[in-house]
């Protein structure tokens, strides 16, 4: 198996964690907490508390949920497009995340709703911050991760660790650690 092959067996197996982990715990909130009041973990630091959001983060564009629906499948398909090309491990693990959360939130839009409009279900409240679930957890640090790698791969070179001029790494690795077909 090449280099880039287990990287994008990393990030597809981290995808399919991801929304598995944000579908079960989703479903579980809808069944447990839609009936009854906020579900005190920490007093005054976090409580479970079902809520429902048809706009992007802190509710934002409530009334364009096709917006974020379409940015949705925007990411999916570039991070399946770009999946066998990745050099670095942080970089799967970070678009793994960020699949599995574009994933599941976007599950939420067709199944709460008709086409892609549906609104996504939010269940974790730190008082201090809008309500929100696994997937937005997983996409804020898939995205996180991806900004330091970044940072740190431009520090050391490229994304894969690479000056410029220098060789690549691993046969049919091409310019900043990118794998060319052939």
């Amino acid at each position: 198996m090449t280099r880039g092959a287990r990287l994008a067996a990393w990030l597809y197996g981290i995808a399919a964690l991801t929304y598995l982990l944000d579908r079960v715990t989703k479903l579980w909130a809808e069944r447990v907490l839609a009936t009854r009041p906020p579900m005190q973990i920490l007093t005054g630091v976090l409580q479970l508390n079902y809520t429902t959001n048809s706009g992007g983060a802190f509710s934002i564009g409530g009334s364009a949920p096709w917006v974020f629906a379409g940015a949705s499948v925007v990411v999916i398909a570039f991070i399946v497009v770009a999946s066998f090309r990745i050099a670095r491990p942080a970089f799967a693990v970070a678009l793994g995340l960020v699949l599995g959360g574009a994933l599941g939130n976007l599950t939420d839009r067709v199944v709460h709703g008709p086409g892609l409009s549906g609104r996504v279900v939010d269940f974790i409240d730190l008082h201090v911050w809008p309500v929100f679930n696994i997937a937005d957890s997983a996409i804020v640090l898939g995205a996180a991760i991806l900004l330091l790698s970044t940072l740190a791969g431009r520090d050391r070179g490229g994304p894969d660790g690479r000056r410029p001029g220098e060789e690549p790494r691993w046969p049919g690795a091409g310019p900043a650690g990118v794998e060319e077909d052939g």
